[in-house]
């Protein structure tokens, strides 16, 4: 080899010694740069001069060493399971988060107890029995609820305010994820433009589209993939968001709107303004498949994104979205006892699929359940206090009967059809001179209890006159029920205490106690199981007794699984960072290594030098 050769191994030993030391300090400078992932030279030889050949192999002269490649040392799987376990937590975080604000309106563990007013209620209704001609007892049994219906409102104005709220999060979350995407897809072109010439490797710009990954993974749940060129393909929920060409970002849509795209005819009400994830490139189809409940086994509870959505619910929840099982009595024939079988059957099967939709989107979803089954309570008090002071009797109307409602509109009965009336025969009447009778305790504000009274044609052709029929509960229209927001103290009862029912309509004038005991005895019986998966039936304070403790399960449930997640997510990141983390020390053995080569090539050139330099001076003589 010519000692000219020789000054280019030298060099090149120069080369590398300069490069090694440079990849050191640009890790040591970013020890603690998140998301920095440390990189590595890796060193290989330069060309060979062939000199000759003999029978066993080449004879060649090597011409140095080069830089092959600045790599970054990272573990592919673990990135992928740290994004998959970091999106897992992000949901079970949402939801744990949602609960901890549902816990708290309650306010048991602090502040005002919402037992403390149901307990109220019942304490005057026992002082009412105890002493029913004390006007006292009487005023206390109206205020008392009427604190009951103010704070249920309130407390579900604020479920629903909560409900919006989460909107505003969900909102937040799309636009960073559409942020993300655009960050990814112009890193896309910068790296491939940096690494078209195949010379060097775009780590930085790498290590910051691979924290964007980590990010987006928490957010929502996606695929990935690195092609040839250096471009990342990013899918969400099995989408294409960021491709080779194009960005297709996310959107959102309030629930009319989307009803409205698609052509669906639903009462809205307050739901109206609920968001959802869109892709506006599909034709605002969603995001997110709800075919099923989100569950670890099958993959699709990951993304704090679905987490909110999930928690938040589709609509505002209401008792009519629990369903009732059906009572066998009501399908036995009164005269023949026999049980009509097929009827039976097919309510069996409605109560099975309205069980499944419960599951599905209702029991689902934290904010909706609670929604619902708080809604239940309420409901179930008010009607059963107003089912007292206001009883109902069951007649068959018949078919062709046109009644006329309170708003002017006019309703015919295509068939014989079992409706409640007034039973006058049986009411209570109030204190007042005109012992008032037909007052309700709980109105809608809305929608009166009864239609005018009318005259109708009863089924066996004899004809009621002066009939009250009652305004049934129509569950979808919002104004028809007696749920919250639409219920409050009769405004009659407010202005004038003594329209209170509790006197017998015997016209004797004494109270009528077995009514007022009557409201105790009913207080006391189980009126609903909180959903259609429990079987127990509990009274009103132990219906919310066990609906504070499944609230309280939940919580905790959540939080466990959260809190799981923390410690994988922090382990596979340990495990990260074995990997890609920049050990200063480990940086100093590197240092000293480049330090020790790089002297090393340049006493190496000195001595080749000193030889060139004798030998010129010998030609030179």
């Amino acid at each position: 080899m010519s000692l000219f050769s020789s000054l280019s191994v030298g060099t090149s030993g120069l080369r590398i010694g300069q490069t090694g030391l440079n990849v050191v300090a640009h890790n040591l400078a970013n020890v603690d740069t998140d998301g920095y992932v440390r990189q590595q030279t890796l060193l290989g030889d330069h060309i060979y001069n062939n000199i000759g050949q003999n029978a066993v192999e080449k004879l060649q002269i090597g011409l140095g060493v080069n830089a092959q490649e600045v790599r970054q040392v990272r573990d592919v799987f673990l990135d992928k399971t740290y994004r998959r376990e970091y999106g897992r937590q992000g949901y079970y975080e949402a939801q744990y988060d949602a609960e901890q604000e549902i816990e708290n309106l309650f306010g048991e563990l602090t502040g005002v107890k919402f037992q403390d007013d149901l307990s109220n209620f019942w304490v005057s209704l026992q002082e009412l029995a105890k002493e029913p001609d004390s006007r006292v007892a009487q005023a206390t049994l109206v205020e008392t609820g009427l604190t009951l219906v103010e704070r249920s409102d309130k407390i579900y104005t604020q479920l629903k305010e909560f409900q919006l709220d989460l909107n505003t999060k969900i909102r937040t979350k799309i636009n960073r994820i559409n942020e993300i995407g655009a960050e990814i897809f112009d890193l896309n072109a910068k790296i491939t433009f940096y690494e078209a010439s195949k010379q060097e490797n775009a780590n930085d710009l790498r290590d910051r589209r691979n924290l964007l990954l980590d990010e987006l993974g928490q957010l929502t749940k996606i695929d990935y993939k690195e092609q040839i060129n250096g471009k990342v393909n990013v899918i969400i929920e099995g989408v294409s968001f960021v491709s080779e060409d194009y960005l297709a970002p996310m959107g959102y849509i309030t629930m009319a709107q989307y009803n409205e795209v698609h052509n669906i005819d639903t009462p809205l009400d307050e739901s109206a303004d609920i968001l959802l994830a869109v892709w506006p490139h599909l034709g605002d189809a969603e995001v997110f498949d709800w075919s099923q409940v989100p569950n670890m086994s099958a993959g699709s509870d990951i993304g704090s994104l679905k987490g909110s959505i999930q928690a938040r619910g589709s609509h505002v929840g209401k008792y009519t979205d629990i369903p009732l099982e059906p009572d066998i009595s009501d399908y036995i024939d009164e005269e023949s006892g026999e049980l009509d079988e097929e009827e039976w059957k097919l309510a069996l099967d409605n109560y099975e699929i309205a069980t499944e939709e419960y599951n599905l989107y209702v029991d689902s979803s934290i904010v909706m359940r609670t929604q619902a089954q708080f809604d239940q309570l309420i409901h179930g008090i008010v009607t059963t206090i107003n089912n007292r002071l206001c009883p109902d009797k069951e007649v068959t109307i018949a078919a062709g009967t046109t009644v006329t409602r309170n708003d002017g509109s006019e309703y015919t009965f295509e068939e014989d059809t079992v409706i409640r009336v007034f039973d006058e025969e049986h009411a209570p009447v109030g204190v007042d001179e005109e012992a008032t009778p037909g007052i309700e305790l709980f109105s809608r504000k809305t929608t009166p209890r009864y239609m005018d009274a009318q005259d109708i044609t009863l089924a066996d052709g004899t004809v009621l006159e002066n009939a009250r029929i009652y305004n049934w509960e129509d569950p979808s229209d919002n104004y028809t029920l007696y749920t919250l927001g639409e219920i409050e103290i009769n405004p009659e009862i407010i202005a004038n205490k003594s329209k209170l029912p509790i006197i017998n309509n015997n016209g004797t004038g004494d109270y009528d106690i077995s009514m007022i005991e009557g409201l105790l005895t009913d207080w006391q019986t189980p009126f609903a199981t909180l959903s259609p998966n429990t079987l127990t039936y509990n009274n009103f304070e132990a219906y919310y007794t066990q609906f504070i403790g499944e609230i309280a399960t939940k919580g905790d449930e959540y939080h466990t699984l959260s809190s799981n997640q923390e410690i994988m997510v922090n382990s596979v990141q340990d495990q990260r960072l074995d990997v890609t983390g920049v050990s200063s020390d480990d940086e100093l053995t590197y240092l000293i290594k480049f330090q020790h080569a790089y002297n090393a090539s340049a006493r190496y050139i000195n001595v080749i030098d000193d030889m060139l330099e004798h030998v010129i001076e010998r030609l030179g003589q």
